[in-house]
C-alpha cells in the first residue's frame, strides 16, 4: 500500500526478534492459565478458576488490545484520503 509516495505495508518488517520474544511470553501465560487447571477440584475452585482466567486476560487481552494496535496512525494508513 502507497499513501503520498510512501510504502506504509510494513508490518511486521525488522522485528523479527521482538514477535518471538512477544510471543514467548504470551504463550507461557497461557501454558500457566492451563496448568493453573490441573489444581481445580469440587473442595478448590475458587484460586484456580480465578488465576486461569486472569492468566487467560493476560494472554489474550494484551496482545489483541496493548500491542496490536500501539503502531498504528491513522494518518499514515492508505484508506486516509488527502
Amino acid at each position: 500500500m502507497y499513501s503520498n509516495g510512501k510504502n506504509v505495508a510494513h508490518s511486521g518488517q525488522g522485528r523479527l526478534a521482538g514477535n518471538l520474544i512477544a510471543f514467548a511470553v504470551f504463550f507461557i501465560l497461557f501454558l500457566g492459565c492451563l496448568y493453573s487447571l490441573s489444581f481445580w477440584t469440587l473442595e478448590n475452585a475458587w484460586i484456580p478458576g480465578i488465576s486461569c482466567f486472569v492468566l487467560a486476560i493476560l494472554a489474550f487481552g494484551v496482545p489483541q488490545h496493548i500491542l496490536g494496535m500501539s503502531d498504528k496512525n491513522p494518518s499514515k494508513t492508505a484508506s486516509q484520503q488527502d
